[in-house]
């Protein structure tokens, strides 16, 4: 048997170049398991989290920065350049998709895309923020 640092060096290693990410409250729990076990992300879930289960938006978007991960959520507030500035942004990927499919299948082209790009640094998109939504079909 193990020690603790030994078990968790392993999972260290594993998520080492992994995308950092912070998913607000918003999110449903099988797309942070897709974006974990699928995408291979390292997720910080704020669910799991008692202390900011209930948080403001404000506080997401600082502890996202704080942490050094890009804020994923449902929540089209954070589009907001008045009270969340792009400037002082962690980043964040607002996603608008009609189900947990549709979802999945943005985040795995945003992976390919940005998160995983060969000039993608650790906070790929600091200061900007994105919309995901599925193009129109024409």
């Amino acid at each position: 048997m193990g020690t603790l640092a030994s078990g968790l060096g392993a999972i260290a290693g594993e998520l080492a170049g992994a995308p950092r990410v912070y998913v607000d409250a918003n999110m449903p729990a099988g797309i942070v398991s897709a974006m974990r076990n699928e995408l291979g992300w390292d997720v910080f879930f704020v669910m799991e989290h008692d202390e900011l289960r209930r948080a403001h938006d404000h506080v997401h978007y600082q502890r996202a920065l704080d942490f050094g991960r890009t804020l994923f959520t449902l929540d089209h507030d954070f589009l907001d350049d008045e009270k969340f500035p792009a400037m002082f942004s962690p980043g964040v990927v607002v996603i608008s998709a009609p189900d947990q499919d549709a979802i999945l299948r943005l985040l795995r082209d945003f992976d390919r895309d940005v998160m995983r790009a060969p000039e993608a640094a650790l906070m790929p998109l600091r200061g900007r923020k994105q919309l995901l939504a599925p193009s129109p079909v024409q």
